[in-house]
């Protein structure tokens, strides 16, 4: 698939919310428990050849930002977690992966193919879409987050 990066800057819509269970853990986490900061929200599968590149390269990103008010969550969109959880084990991240069993955030969303992502400013408000991901993608996903970080929240 081939990177699509899309930017709105002005009227962005207000991100859906959703609170779905974090894999292996027994907590789950909603969209609101992160207002304030840049969220980078990553819809995957296991079976995707380019979530394969985006999952190592958002957790550069994560480790760069994180100290600034950033986070990346990513939700899995696998038939069962057990194959999310398989995946994981030979790519380990450190930010939140998070389990919808019922495949309703994506439609929520308006997710219509692998990976697709929503950058999300201090507000709460969609402000970049980001669909599929190849290893150039970084550097602009990178100065996009900064610009971001940079507005504070309004």
């Amino acid at each position: 698939m081939v990177a699509i990066l899309k930017t709105t800057t002005t009227l962005a819509r207000t991100a859906p919310e959703f609170e779905l269970p974090v894999i292996g853990q027994s907590t789950t986490l909603k969209l609101s428990d992160l207002k304030g900061k840049v969220v980078y929200v990553d819809f995957w599968a296991s079976w995707c050849p380019p979530c394969v590149v985006s999952i190592p390269a958002l957790e550069d990103i994560r480790t760069q930002f994180l100290g600034q008010g950033f986070e990346v969550v990513a939700i899995n969109l696998d038939l069962s977690e057990r194959e999310a959880t398989h995946f994981l084990k030979s790519r380990p991240v450190s930010y939140p992966v998070l389990f919808d069993i019922n495949k309703i955030t994506p439609v929520l969303y308006g997710v219509e193919g692998m990976p697709t992502a929503f950058l999300i400013d201090r507000a709460g408000r969609v402000r970049s879409t980001h669909a599929g991901f190849k290893k150039s993608d970084s550097e602009k996903l990178m100065g996009l987050i900064q610009e971001l970080l940079n507005e504070g929240v309004r």
